[in-house]
């Protein structure tokens, strides 16, 4: 699953809505957008945090005189050594900052559900909208069927089907 910048306000609206609308918190109306903000402020840290990897990542290539093809492989060095969480686990340590919030903030009158009720409302509402690289992925391979996955060829044209899908989508 991979966070986007243009859905995390799509994100965190939901997030407070369906917590709200369940229950699991209470929140001022005229407070809504100040919590919607602070959730969406949470994962934007955490892309920011991504891309100061990502740019670790770019010079340590740089200066090992790697290609980028081993650019996952230094990431996941760089990432280990900030102790930056990634992939999966990116995603529930921005669960379990956007939980905290919720227990701290002056944005939300009162917290009703526990932590692992929340996690899993909120786990429902991102996977939903983080699943777009699967979908991507699928759609991206059905159209190059009449290349041979693995080769060169295939790579070159898989990255720009993806790109040419992902803009189509307003994703980037």
């Amino acid at each position: 699953m991979r966070l986007y910048p243009k859905v995390i306000p799509i994100i965190s609206r939901e997030c407070i809505q369906q917590l709200m609308q369940d229950g699991d918190i209470e929140v001022e109306p005229m407070r809504v957008a100040d919590a919607e903000m602070d959730l969406s402020a949470i994962m934007r840290e955490y892309l920011a945090n991504e891309e100061r990897v990502n740019q670790a990542t770019r010079e340590a290539l740089e200066r090992r005189g790697y290609d980028y093809s081993k650019f996952n492989q230094v990431k996941r060095e760089m990432a280990d050594v900030r102790g930056f969480k990634m992939g999966d686990e990116g995603i529930e340590y921005v669960i379990n900052q956007m939980i905290e919030f919720l227990l701290i903030s002056r944005n939300v009158e009162e917290v009703f559900s526990a932590d692992n009720m929340l996690r899993v409302k909120i786990f429902s509402v991102m996977k939903k909208h983080l699943d777009v690289d699967d979908e991507i992925d699928r759609e991206a391979r059905s159209r190059l069927k009449h290349l041979q996955e693995g080769t060169s060829a295939f790579d070159i044209e898989y990255n720009k089907t993806v790109e040419q899908i992902r803009r189509a989508r307003g994703l980037i």
